[in-house]
C-alpha cells in the first residue's frame, strides 16, 4: 500500500529589503500640540516599495493604516495606492499643506502620525541625529524642515567632522509600548 502527500506548489516571494528604518517618539504631545512622532529613514526615492515596507512594518502595530500623504517634491513618482498586508492604502499628496521632509499616516486605530522623512542620501550619523531629534520626548518642537536644515548646517559647520555614535542603532527593533497618537511604540532605537 502506498500513500501520496498532496503538497502545495511553491510560488515566487518577491525579495523585500530589510524593514523600514524608523524611530518614533515612547510619548505622545501635550494635548493640541502639533510635533513629530519620529522619523523614518527610507533607502531610496522609490515611494511604492519604501511605503511598502513603512507600512509593512507599522501596520500591525498601530493597526491598519488607511491613508498616507507625502509632499510630491522629493518623490519622482507618486503611486494612488499601495497593497499593505492584504490591504489597499490610499496615497495622496499635498505641496502646501505638508512640509516636504514630513510624511502623514492615518490609522482608525491609532490616529495620525507625522513623520520626519530624512533623506535617503544622508549619511548614517547625520540621520541618526536627525531620528533623535525627531523622536525625542524632551527639548522644543521643531518642523521637519527645520530638524533638516539644521543638520544640513550642522554638517557644513567645521566642526561636523565630528561624529557621536554610529549608524548601528538604526537597525530597526520593536520595544514594547503602547500604541496611537495619544500613546507611543518605539521602534529602531
Amino acid at each position: 500500500m502506498s500513500a501520496t502527500i498532496s503538497r502545495p506548489p511553491l510560488r515566487a516571494v518577491p525579495f523585500r529589503t530589510p524593514t523600514a528604518r524608523l524611530a518614533l517618539r515612547s510619548e505622545s504631545p501635550a494635548a493640541g500640540h502639533a510635533e513629530l512622532d519620529g522619523a523614518w529613514w527610507p533607502r531610496s526615492r522609490d515611494l511604492t516599495s519604501e511605503l511598502s515596507g513603512l507600512a509593512d512594518m507599522l501596520d500591525p502595530l498601530w493597526g491598519r493604516i488607511t491613508r498616507i500623504a507625502v509632499n510630491p517634491r522629493h518623490w519622482p513618482i507618486l503611486p494612488p495606492r499601495i497593497v499593505v498586508n492584504g490591504h489597499v492604502v490610499r496615497v495622496g499628496w499635498f505641496t502646501s499643506e505638508l512640509d516636504p521632509h514630513e510624511i502623514l499616516l492615518l490609522s482608525y486605530t491609532a490616529g495620525r502620525w507625522d513623520l520626519l522623512v530624512i533623506p535617503p542620501e544622508t549619511g548614517a550619523p547625520s540621520a541618526a541625529r536627525l531620528m533623535a531629534a525627531a523622536s525625542a520626548d524632551t527639548g522644543p518642537a521643531m518642523t521637519a524642515t527645520a530638524l533638516v536644515t539644521a543638520e544640513r548646517a550642522r554638517h557644513a559647520s567645521p566642526e561636523a567632522g565630528v561624529t557621536h555614535g554610529s549608524g548601528s542603532a538604526l537597525s530597526s527593533q520593536v520595544s514594547p509600548s503602547s500604541h496611537g497618537r495619544n500613546q507611543r511604540r518605539a521602534v529602531g532605537r
